[in-house]
Protein backbone atom coordinates (compact mmCIF):
# COMPACT_ATOMS: atom_id res chain seq x y z
CA UNK A 1 0.00 0.00 0.00
CA UNK A 2 1.29 3.23 -1.04
CA UNK A 3 2.10 5.60 2.10
CA UNK A 4 2.03 9.73 1.31
CA UNK A 5 4.08 12.57 3.13
CA UNK A 6 2.11 15.32 4.41
CA UNK A 7 4.48 18.04 4.24
CA UNK A 8 4.01 21.29 6.42
CA UNK A 9 3.20 23.17 3.22
CA UNK A 10 0.91 20.53 2.26
CA UNK A 11 -0.88 20.89 5.39
CA UNK A 12 -0.99 24.12 6.05
CA UNK A 13 -2.99 24.94 2.05
CA UNK A 14 -5.44 21.94 3.03
CA UNK A 15 -6.60 23.22 6.72
CA UNK A 16 -6.58 26.53 5.25
CA UNK A 17 -9.07 25.53 2.42
CA UNK A 18 -11.26 23.75 4.52
CA UNK A 19 -11.25 26.31 7.02
CA UNK A 20 -12.33 28.84 4.12
CA UNK A 21 -15.21 26.27 3.01
CA UNK A 22 -16.93 25.36 6.05
CA UNK A 23 -15.05 27.15 9.00
CA UNK A 24 -13.76 23.98 10.29
CA UNK A 25 -10.13 24.76 11.98
CA UNK A 26 -8.00 21.76 11.75
CA UNK A 27 -5.21 22.38 14.58
CA UNK A 28 -1.97 20.46 14.67
CA UNK A 29 -3.34 17.28 16.61
CA UNK A 30 -5.55 16.42 13.44
CA UNK A 31 -2.58 16.21 11.32
CA UNK A 32 -2.97 12.20 11.65
CA UNK A 33 -6.43 12.11 10.91
CA UNK A 34 -6.45 14.44 7.78
CA UNK A 35 -3.21 12.46 6.67
CA UNK A 36 -5.03 9.11 7.49
CA UNK A 37 -8.36 10.04 5.85
CA UNK A 38 -6.81 12.18 2.15
CA UNK A 39 -4.31 9.24 2.12
CA UNK A 40 -7.27 7.30 1.24
CA UNK A 41 -8.95 9.54 -1.26
CA UNK A 42 -5.26 10.17 -2.65
CA UNK A 43 -4.87 5.76 -3.41
CA UNK A 44 -8.29 5.58 -4.69
CA UNK A 45 -7.63 8.97 -7.04
CA UNK A 46 -4.37 7.34 -7.93
CA UNK A 47 -2.84 10.96 -6.89
CA UNK A 48 0.94 11.11 -6.37
CA UNK A 49 1.30 13.26 -3.10
CA UNK A 50 -1.15 15.65 -1.19
CA UNK A 51 0.10 18.51 -3.57
CA UNK A 52 -1.46 17.02 -6.18
CA UNK A 53 -4.59 15.95 -4.78
CA UNK A 54 -4.79 19.99 -3.61
CA UNK A 55 -3.99 20.77 -6.73
CA UNK A 56 -7.18 19.16 -8.23
CA UNK A 57 -9.70 19.79 -5.87
CA UNK A 58 -8.69 23.38 -6.05
CA UNK A 59 -9.79 23.33 -9.82
CA UNK A 60 -13.04 23.18 -11.63
CA UNK A 61 -12.62 19.70 -12.28
CA UNK A 62 -12.18 19.09 -8.86
CA UNK A 63 -15.32 20.35 -7.42
CA UNK A 64 -17.04 17.07 -6.66
CA UNK A 65 -13.95 15.63 -5.22
CA UNK A 66 -13.88 19.03 -3.01
CA UNK A 67 -16.64 17.85 -1.33
CA UNK A 68 -15.72 14.55 -1.22
CA UNK A 69 -13.18 15.56 1.03
CA UNK A 70 -15.47 18.12 2.97
CA UNK A 71 -16.91 14.67 3.90
CA UNK A 72 -13.74 12.56 4.58
CA UNK A 73 -12.64 15.63 7.48
CA UNK A 74 -16.27 16.46 8.78
CA UNK A 75 -17.12 13.11 10.05
CA UNK A 76 -19.18 13.08 13.66
CA UNK A 77 -20.56 10.08 15.37
CA UNK A 78 -23.45 10.89 17.25
CA UNK A 79 -26.33 8.82 19.20
CA UNK A 80 -29.76 8.89 19.47
CA UNK A 81 -31.06 11.16 22.23
CA UNK A 82 -27.53 12.33 22.58
CA UNK A 83 -27.48 14.61 25.75
CA UNK A 84 -30.73 14.07 27.22
CA UNK A 85 -31.44 17.44 29.28
CA UNK A 86 -32.01 19.27 25.96
CA UNK A 87 -34.80 16.47 25.18
CA UNK A 88 -36.36 17.40 28.46
CA UNK A 89 -36.13 20.96 27.83
CA UNK A 90 -37.77 20.49 24.75
CA UNK A 91 -40.82 18.25 25.98
CA UNK A 92 -41.20 21.57 28.26
CA UNK A 93 -41.12 24.31 25.52
CA UNK A 94 -42.76 22.39 22.37
CA UNK A 95 -46.37 22.16 23.83
CA UNK A 96 -46.03 25.56 24.90
CA UNK A 97 -45.17 26.58 21.12
CA UNK A 98 -48.21 24.21 19.14
CA UNK A 99 -50.39 25.59 21.32
CA UNK A 100 -49.59 29.38 20.19
CA UNK A 101 -49.25 28.64 16.78
CA UNK A 102 -51.84 29.99 14.36
CA UNK A 103 -54.27 27.47 12.64
CA UNK A 104 -52.44 26.17 9.85
CA UNK A 105 -48.88 27.08 10.76
CA UNK A 106 -46.33 24.67 11.80
CA UNK A 107 -43.91 24.57 14.40
CA UNK A 108 -40.60 24.49 12.71
CA UNK A 109 -37.01 23.22 13.96
CA UNK A 110 -33.71 22.70 12.46
CA UNK A 111 -30.75 20.29 13.31
CA UNK A 112 -28.22 22.32 12.03
CA UNK A 113 -24.82 20.03 11.53
CA UNK A 114 -27.71 16.40 11.85
CA UNK A 115 -24.68 14.26 10.74
CA UNK A 116 -26.24 10.60 10.22
CA UNK A 117 -29.44 12.14 11.22
CA UNK A 118 -30.00 10.43 14.96
CA UNK A 119 -31.06 13.91 15.99
CA UNK A 120 -34.04 15.11 14.35
CA UNK A 121 -34.95 11.68 14.28
CA UNK A 122 -35.24 12.21 17.99
CA UNK A 123 -36.37 15.70 17.60
CA UNK A 124 -39.42 14.00 15.28
CA UNK A 125 -39.70 10.85 17.98
CA UNK A 126 -40.16 13.51 20.74
CA UNK A 127 -42.65 16.19 18.76
CA UNK A 128 -44.51 12.89 18.07
CA UNK A 129 -45.24 11.42 21.58
CA UNK A 130 -46.25 15.72 22.64
CA UNK A 131 -48.46 15.65 19.80
CA UNK A 132 -50.33 12.75 19.01
CA UNK A 133 -52.92 14.26 17.79
CA UNK A 134 -51.61 17.59 16.00
CA UNK A 135 -48.06 16.19 15.01
CA UNK A 136 -48.79 17.38 11.59
CA UNK A 137 -47.86 20.89 13.03
CA UNK A 138 -44.28 20.23 13.82
CA UNK A 139 -41.79 20.31 10.87
CA UNK A 140 -38.02 19.32 10.57
CA UNK A 141 -34.92 20.68 8.44
CA UNK A 142 -32.14 18.52 8.92
CA UNK A 143 -29.21 20.23 7.40
CA UNK A 144 -25.57 19.02 7.27
CA UNK A 145 -21.85 20.07 4.61
CA UNK A 146 -21.69 16.10 4.60
CA UNK A 147 -23.12 14.66 1.13
CA UNK A 148 -22.04 11.06 2.86
CA UNK A 149 -23.85 11.53 6.24
CA UNK A 150 -26.28 12.73 4.49
CA UNK A 151 -26.86 9.54 2.54
CA UNK A 152 -27.43 7.14 6.24
CA UNK A 153 -29.61 10.09 7.35
CA UNK A 154 -31.71 9.91 4.79
CA UNK A 155 -31.96 5.92 4.67
CA UNK A 156 -33.12 5.73 8.15
CA UNK A 157 -31.17 2.43 8.68
CA UNK A 158 -29.24 2.32 12.06
CA UNK A 159 -27.24 -0.03 14.01
CA UNK A 160 -27.98 -1.27 17.49
CA UNK A 161 -25.65 0.42 19.47
CA UNK A 162 -26.61 4.24 18.15
CA UNK A 163 -29.96 3.18 20.29
CA UNK A 164 -28.71 2.61 23.75
CA UNK A 165 -30.44 6.09 25.06
CA UNK A 166 -34.00 4.71 23.20
CA UNK A 167 -36.32 3.21 25.05
CA UNK A 168 -37.14 0.09 23.83
CA UNK A 169 -40.67 1.03 23.55
CA UNK A 170 -39.86 3.95 21.24
CA UNK A 171 -37.95 1.83 19.22
CA UNK A 172 -40.71 -0.49 18.14
CA UNK A 173 -43.32 1.96 17.55
CA UNK A 174 -41.40 4.17 15.40
CA UNK A 175 -38.42 1.83 13.53
CA UNK A 176 -38.55 -1.67 11.84
CA UNK A 177 -36.33 -4.29 12.78
CA UNK A 178 -34.52 -5.23 9.51
CA UNK A 179 -34.38 -8.63 7.39
CA UNK A 180 -32.69 -9.70 4.37
CA UNK A 181 -30.01 -6.93 3.16
CA UNK A 182 -30.18 -4.83 6.15
CA UNK A 183 -30.38 -7.56 8.70
CA UNK A 184 -29.49 -6.56 12.66
CA UNK A 185 -30.46 -3.01 11.65
CA UNK A 186 -33.45 -0.75 12.86
CA UNK A 187 -35.36 1.13 9.79
CA UNK A 188 -37.27 4.44 10.69
CA UNK A 189 -40.56 4.05 9.81
CA UNK A 190 -42.00 6.33 7.27
CA UNK A 191 -44.35 8.37 9.30
CA UNK A 192 -40.87 9.19 10.96
CA UNK A 193 -39.10 10.15 8.21
CA UNK A 194 -41.81 12.32 6.50
CA UNK A 195 -41.61 14.99 9.10
CA UNK A 196 -37.68 15.44 8.26
CA UNK A 197 -36.66 17.13 5.29
CA UNK A 198 -32.66 16.78 5.01
CA UNK A 199 -30.53 18.71 3.10
CA UNK A 200 -27.22 19.65 2.41
CA UNK A 201 -25.93 23.60 3.48
CA UNK A 202 -22.51 24.71 4.30
CA UNK A 203 -23.26 26.39 7.57
CA UNK A 204 -20.54 29.12 6.12
CA UNK A 205 -23.19 30.29 4.18
CA UNK A 206 -26.00 33.01 4.63
CA UNK A 207 -29.21 31.00 5.05
CA UNK A 208 -32.28 31.71 2.62
CA UNK A 209 -35.07 34.04 3.50
CA UNK A 210 -37.33 30.87 4.27
CA UNK A 211 -34.71 29.51 6.94
CA UNK A 212 -36.77 30.84 9.57
CA UNK A 213 -37.49 28.45 12.78
CA UNK A 214 -39.03 28.49 16.39
CA UNK A 215 -36.33 26.16 17.30
CA UNK A 216 -32.52 25.43 16.82
CA UNK A 217 -30.67 22.49 17.43
CA UNK A 218 -26.45 23.05 16.26
CA UNK A 219 -24.92 21.07 19.04
CA UNK A 220 -21.22 20.58 18.78
CA UNK A 221 -20.57 21.77 15.94
CA UNK A 222 -19.20 24.92 16.90
CA UNK A 223 -16.04 22.96 18.61
CA UNK A 224 -14.74 22.75 15.27
CA UNK A 225 -14.47 26.36 14.99
CA UNK A 226 -12.54 29.30 16.07
CA UNK A 227 -14.69 32.38 17.45
CA UNK A 228 -14.48 34.79 14.47
CA UNK A 229 -16.42 31.83 13.38
CA UNK A 230 -18.59 30.93 16.12
CA UNK A 231 -19.62 34.66 16.29
CA UNK A 232 -20.61 34.27 12.63
CA UNK A 233 -22.52 31.52 12.54
CA UNK A 234 -24.37 32.30 16.03
CA UNK A 235 -25.89 35.39 14.56
CA UNK A 236 -26.93 34.34 11.51
CA UNK A 237 -28.85 31.67 13.43
CA UNK A 238 -30.29 34.53 15.88
CA UNK A 239 -31.62 35.84 12.42
CA UNK A 240 -33.64 32.75 11.65
CA UNK A 241 -35.10 32.13 14.61
CA UNK A 242 -38.64 34.02 15.35
CA UNK A 243 -39.08 36.25 18.83
CA UNK A 244 -39.23 33.96 21.65
CA UNK A 245 -37.49 30.63 19.92
CA UNK A 246 -34.88 28.08 21.49
CA UNK A 247 -31.32 28.07 20.69
CA UNK A 248 -29.83 24.50 21.97
CA UNK A 249 -25.67 24.18 21.61
CA UNK A 250 -23.94 21.00 22.69
CA UNK A 251 -22.98 20.74 26.43
CA UNK A 252 -19.29 21.35 25.86
CA UNK A 253 -20.03 24.89 24.14
CA UNK A 254 -20.94 27.97 25.09
CA UNK A 255 -21.73 31.66 24.22
CA UNK A 256 -19.29 32.95 26.76
CA UNK A 257 -17.07 35.73 24.67
CA UNK A 258 -19.24 35.84 21.58
CA UNK A 259 -20.75 38.89 20.65
CA UNK A 260 -24.09 38.17 20.42
CA UNK A 261 -27.81 39.19 21.51
CA UNK A 262 -29.24 35.44 23.09
CA UNK A 263 -30.75 35.64 26.45
CA UNK A 264 -29.20 32.86 28.63
CA UNK A 265 -32.01 30.45 29.51
CA UNK A 266 -29.74 27.31 31.36
CA UNK A 267 -26.42 25.71 30.48
CA UNK A 268 -26.32 24.96 26.78
CA UNK A 269 -29.92 26.57 25.97
CA UNK A 270 -30.42 30.58 25.07
CA UNK A 271 -33.40 32.29 23.55
CA UNK A 272 -34.31 35.16 21.14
Amino acid sequence: MITYELRDVDFDKIRRLVYEQCGINLREEKRELVKARLGKRLREGSFKSFADYYKHVTTREGTDELIVMIDSISTNLTFFFREESHFRKLRDVLPLMMEAAGAGEKVRIWSAGCSTGEEPYSLAMTARELAAPRRSEVQLLATDISTRVLKTAMSGIYSKDRFKNVPTALIKKYFQYGSERWEGYYRARKELKDMIKFMRFNLMETPPSDFVFDIIFCRNVMIYFDKETQSGLVNRFYNCLKKGGYFFVGHSESLTGLNHSFKYVEPSVYRK
